[in-house]
């Protein structure tokens, strides 16, 4: 009606998503004749938000054939979105269309099957258009296909072959009934997948471990973490304090191997999140330990899962450790050399 008031006028849209229609209403401006779009990346904007730029761009481009950006600055989309995500310190979400970490994410054994045949039976678009990527999770629901696929984009260098991808498939519905859950801890299915290969070998070990928690008047609550390991055949002790369970047993297991592997000094743990699985069971309940770790460069996420939170923790550590040594061996299938250093301080204390 506007356009038919003012047939000669330019007309432009800015829309909120009050309602969840932001997006769709610029779509109808546009097709109605507005000439002129505003929106924000990510939608953000006071209430519920403003049109998704970064579903508005791909959809007038993409899907109704207007031309809004060179191929290269589309291709950079998801990029950007996440780049301002960090400039405005919020978490991407990972469901936004186009450009979330799900937006190409398959689960189950026949649709991530059909994915590596076909994929666009189960994409809308190349991802490449808009700079994403097709990902394949691994859970319960898996096929050996998947698998196969999974470790394709893993471990490239890694062999795959049939009877090793239906082990690894088997161990994954195993630890998945006990609580892991893969899709967003790669890191420790990398793991599963290199474990697998006949010839493999652990950069260390970490044999037992003892966490005590003491309160003690006029100090406050004071933990303790012990920890046992062996690397290169050495068996070491080693103890330290930390500010809680977690921090503690960190501490107490990088104080045995860091002085074998000083690389992992790089290494910081960035994020851990703590799920309960049956809260019906109270404190007896199933938990699920994730953890986010970095050197600075790459970043990868590990889980633990236990009746035990601390055991779950140490689950999580360990893989977020191994997984950085593996990597630097090429295929994993060699224990890596530890580096020759001094090791005074590595015993107890």
């Amino acid at each position: 009606r506007v356009r038919e008031a003012f047939p000669g006028a330019r007309l432009g849209i800015h829309a909120h998503n009050d309602s969840g229609l932001a997006v769709a209403n610029t779509l109808a401006a546009v097709e109605a004749g507005a000439s002129h779009v505003q929106g924000t990346m990510n939608g953000y904007g006071e209430r519920c938000g403003n049109a998704d730029l970064c579903a508005v761009i791909p959809n007038l481009q993409l899907k109704m054939g207007r031309p809004v950006l060179a191929p290269e600055q589309l291709a950079a989309l998801t990029e950007t979105a996440h780049i301002v995500s960090e400039l405005a310190n919020l978490k991407p979400n990972p469901h936004a269309p186009y450009v979330g970490r799900s937006a190409f994410a398959h689960k189950g054994g026949v649709h991530a099957s059909a994915v590596l045949k076909v994929p666009e039976s189960y994409q809308h678009i190349d991802p490449a258009l808009v700079g994403g990527q097709s990902r394949l999770l691994v859970s319960e629901l898996a096929g050996k296909g998947a698998i196969m696929g999974k470790a394709a984009e893993l471990c490239p260098d890694l062999e795959t072959a049939s009877e090793r991808a239906r082990q690894v498939l088997r161990e994954v519905k195993e630890l998945e009934a006990r609580g892991y859950q893969f899709e967003g801890a790669e890191g420790s299915f990398e793991l599963l997948l290199r474990r697998a290969q006949p010839d493999y070998r652990p950069p260390f070990e970490l044999l037992d471990f003892t966490v005590l928690v003491e309160k003690r008047q006029g100090i406050g609550i004071v933990v303790e973490a012990t920890v046992k390991a062996r690397v290169n055949g050495e068996v070491i002790h080693t103890a330290a304090v930390g500010n809680g369970p977690v921090n503690a047993l960190d501490l107490a297991i990088r104080k045995a191997i860091v002085p074998f592997y000083p690389e992992l000094d790089r290494v910081q743990l960035v994020d851990y999140k703590v799920r309960i699985l049956d809260e019906q069971s109270a404190t007896a309940a199933q938990t699920r330990v994730l953890i986010e770790a970095s050197d600075g460069e790459r970043s990868w996420n590990t889980v633990g899962s236990s009746t035990n939170i601390i055991e779950a923790s140490f689950q999580a550590l360990v893989d977020s450790l191994e997984l950085p040594l593996v990597r630097a061996n090429g295929n994993g299938r060699k224990q890596a050399e530890p580096q020759a250093q001094a090791r005074e301080g590595r015993g107890m204390g």
